[in-house]
């Protein structure tokens, strides 16, 4: 009986180090099991299918009002990143090669008696809505294919354009893209200061 009742101690403690062991390992990534983009034999990229099903991470804005009428980017930016990428980032707090990251451009919502602004008067107050989409890019990092760009990082345009987008497109030259991102972008390219989502992840 005292044997029966040892043994059985012995296995619950087994079980309960277990848990505890388990619940206390460190988070880990498949980095191999990225899904990474497809490119065509010349080496243009092709659009990825369903990148609004992807993470969203958040709408950067800079509305023409606020910058002497001519804003760079006056439209909406959503921006996602891929699944898999983003599980691995949240594990490891760093981008994993393969990663992608779209962005999407929409118009800002600017009916008839839309104020000089730019902004609309809707049922919450004065504000910048969402209009139309009218365009999409795309980073994807491999340092393997990119090995000349800095940090492995490409940028591409599908368009900047309603719907539909092109198929495929060919990356920007360095300087257009890479260099900005490079003097600007919080972790490793990518403008995590504007996207608590990746904040909270990395941490």
């Amino acid at each position: 009986m005292k044997m029966r009742m040892a043994i059985a101690a012995l296995a619950a403690s087994a079980v309960t180090a277990g848990v505890v062991l388990n619940n206390s390992a460190p988070a880990t990534a498949d980095m191999t099991n990225i899904v990474r983009a497809s490119f065509t034999a010349s080496g243009e990229v092709k659009r990825p299918d369903g990148w609004r099903q992807w993470i969203y991470v958040g709408t950067p804005l800079t509305p023409n009002a606020l910058n002497g009428g001519a804003a760079p980017f006056p439209e909406f930016h959503n921006v996602y990143i891929e699944p898999s990428a983003f599980k691995a980032f949240s594990a490891t707090g760093e981008f994993p090669e393969g990663t992608q990251i779209a962005k999407e451009l929409v118009s800002v919502r600017a009916p008839d008696g839309a104020n000089p602004d730019g902004s609309t008067n809707e049922v919450s107050g004065v504000a910048y809505m969402q209009g139309e989409f009218i365009g999409l890019e795309l980073t994807v990092k491999d340092n393997k294919r990119f090995a000349s760009e800095p940090g492995g990082w490409a940028y591409f345009s599908f368009g900047h354009n309603p719907e539909p987008y092109a198929e495929t497109a060919a990356a920007f030259p360095a300087d257009s893209c890479n260099s900005c991102h490079a003097g600007n972008a919080e972790t490793d390219f990518v403008f995590t200061q504007f996207y608590p989502v990746l904040r909270a992840a990395q941490k």
